[in-house]
This record gives structure tokens, sequence and C-alpha cells, in this order.
């Protein structure tokens, strides 16, 4: 079956199913799955999408910018609207204590970050204990948006105290080896992983839809001293990532 064959209306587009380019994109994606739209495939033209399904162009129009900020459709300059090829999913070892940045580039994925907030704060209750704070202290606090080879990979928020990190806005890269310059890098960590269903909020960061499998992680690290100098809990998305540890039977 050809992608025109797939769009003709038929009960897909009933109305009382939803607004209509919720529908049409729910029937992209349904194809996407499938694989009547294999990956690298190009969707037809805006005008002729709109006359296959009668629907106009501007309906047409945000059905597509919704999967292309889901990451299943990628637009080309001057060529059109193509399925993105299927990324394949990232093994992280649970054995190694590594930052985002130091893992991707180890598999040679270029790795970019967007900041969501990046500044000095007044620590929560839970940063306060986790931390080992004073009550009067302030704690520096960044949280970002991961990407690696363009794509949405993981909302990462990191509470530290001030002493380890005092310039928040000094962390350019890898936290990890800012804090190594000055001998302050963690060396052990224990970690929480927990299955999620995405809220409104990550899951549009992370371009996957709201109710979305992710992997909630949290992170305490520590120094060489014992000290806990970094308290983290990250988003994962579930379809991008397969945590991997090696068990070994006790003598």
């Amino acid at each position: 079956m050809n992608a025109a064959a797939f769009l003709a209306p038929d009960d897909w587009l009933n109305e009382a199913d939803g607004p209509r380019y919720v529908r049409l994109r729910q029937r992209l994606e349904e194809g996407i799955e499938s694989g009547v739209l294999p990956p690298n495939s190009s969707l037809p033209p805006e005008r002729e999408m709109a006359e296959i399904t009668g629907l106009s162009r501007v309906t047409v129009r945000k059905a597509i910018q919704e999967l292309v900020r889901r990451g299943s459709i990628v637009q080309r300059q001057g060529s059109g609207s193509f399925v993105r090829d299927a990324a394949p999913r990232v093994e992280q070892s649970l054995s190694h204590l590594t930052s985002f940045s130091e893992d991707m580039r180890q598999r040679g994925m270029e790795v970019s970050s967007k900041w969501l907030e990046r500044g000095v704060f007044l620590p929560s209750p839970e940063e306060v204990a986790t931390l080992g704070l004073a009550s009067d202290a302030q704690v520096a606090r960044i949280c970002r948006l991961c990407e690696a080879g363009g794509r949405p990979m993981a909302v990462e928020r990191a509470a530290l105290p001030l002493d380890i990190l005092p310039n928040p806005l000094a962390v350019r890269d890898s936290l990890y080896e800012l804090l190594e310059k000055d001998g302050l890098r963690p060396v052990r960590a224990t970690q929480k992983i927990s299955a999620v269903n995405l809220g409104p909020a990550d899951a549009e960061l992370l371009g996957v839809a709201e109710g979305d499998a992710g992997l909630r992680i949290q992170r305490i690290s520590y120094l060489d001293s014992g000290r806990v100098a970094e308290f983290t809990r990250s988003l994962y998305r579930g379809d991008a990532y397969d945590f991997v540890a090696e068990l070994r039977l006790t003598p």
C-alpha cells in the first residue's frame, strides 16, 4: 500500500475521534509504526496530502509540525518531509560513573545541550537532606535538555553544594570534566531507576507523546572523601535507552 492509499479518508478521519489534525498525525504515526511509511521515505507534499484527505493545508501542516516536534518526521529544505531513520537504542553501563556528554562522545555521537535553568537557589528540603547542607545554605542548580545526534535524549536536573560548584554558569559541556579540573569529580555513586509515564512538559521537551514511557534516574554522587557532591534527578526517553549492568557471583 502506498502513502496515498493509506491516507485516503476512511473511519480513521471520524470527527468524533478528536481534532482532525490529531487524527491525521495518529494515522501517519500508524503508517510509520507498521512500515507502510518506511524510514527515509518521503511524504506527499502538503497540497497533495490535503487533496487526498479532504483536509485543509493548515490542518495538514499542523499535523506534520507535530510529528517534526516529536522527531518522527524531518523536513529538508527544498526537498519536503521525510520519515526519520529509526535511531538505534543506546546501551549505557551502570558500572561506570560517566557524564552524559562523555558517554555519548565515546559512542561517536555529536552532543549538545539546551539550558533550561542555571543558577544559585535556595535548596529544597530534599536537597538539604541529601547534600547535607545547612538550613541557611544555597545550592547550585543546573537543568538541561541533553541531545545526541540531534535527538532529545534526557532532561537532567542536578544540584550541588556551592563550594563544589560556585559558578553554575561555568558549566558549558560536561559537568564532570569541569569538576575534575578542581579535583572535585565524584568517584562513585548510587542510582535508583524507576519506570514512569512522562508528563506533558517533559514529554514536549523530549519530543514524545504525553504518557509515553520514560526512565527516572536519581543519582547521588560522592567524592573520594565520602562527601556527597551531587544530587541528580533525570528523565530519559524510554524508547532510546537500555541500561546494562554486569553481575558477578559473590564468592
